[in-house]
């Protein structure tokens, strides 16, 4: 299995992840991969998945397996990662309005002049997630055909910059089907702006 590939099937993975993995853990897999560290995710990833409790369906654990095996993960500990129980996973809701008490603005402003025309993207959009006891999250969710690992990589790190210490960047391919956690925000979000894709098609 080519490394691209692997790195592609790791990224898809971290997106079903997300809205389960805690943040403090899925941006640093996110920004391992996107700094061609892959091999740390394989080792990594599986026993956080256990310390966690994260439970992965059938079809999400064929992928765990898949995209981490080639890369040196422990089979033992793949294998130790618990079955999915639909009625554990966690709720939120997603709103595209801002908190008063927010600095999401600039995030969003630098966002938009950072990506807005670029190749490879077709758009960009956020989201607020909330969840019972804790301040709403800054999601940012972005449609995108090119380097997706390096994009998330690099939106990553701008958020850091701007002082979001765990940043929430979903860089989704056309060809992938969005989870649930996904969808739930795509629905409740607002427009940051487009990239060229999106423009070339209205042109065209």
């Amino acid at each position: 299995m080519a490394v691209r590939e692997t790195d592609l099937l790791c990224h898809e993975l971290l997106l079903r992840l997300a809205g389960r993995l805690p943040d403090r853990h899925l941006w640093r897999f996110r920004d391992w991969l996107a700094g061609d560290a892959a091999d740390v995710v394989a080792r990594m990833l599986p026993g956080t998945l256990v310390r966690e409790r994260i439970a992965l369906d059938d079809a999400e654990h064929q992928l765990l397996a898949n995209a981490l095996a080639p890369l040196g993960a422990d089979p033992a500990m793949v294998n130790a990662v618990l079955p999915a129980d639909p009625a554990e996973a966690p709720h939120y809701t997603f709103s595209g309005e801002r908190p008063t008490d927010s600095v999401g603005d600039s995030a969003v402003l630098v966002l938009g002049a950072t990506l807005r025309g670029r190749p490879g993207v077709r758009e960009v959009r956020s989201s607020w997630r909330r969840t019972d006891g804790v301040a709403a999250k800054l999601v940012v969710l972005v449609t995108a055909s090119a380097d997706v690992v390096g994009l998330t990589g690099e939106i990553q790190r701008v958020l850091r910059a701007l002082g979001e210490p765990e940043p929430c960047v979903e860089v989704l391919p056309p060809d992938l089907e969005p989870a649930a956690y996904h969808h739930a925000a795509l629905a409740e979000s607002v427009l940051v702006c487009t990239g060229a894709e999106e423009l070339a098609g209205r042109r065209g």
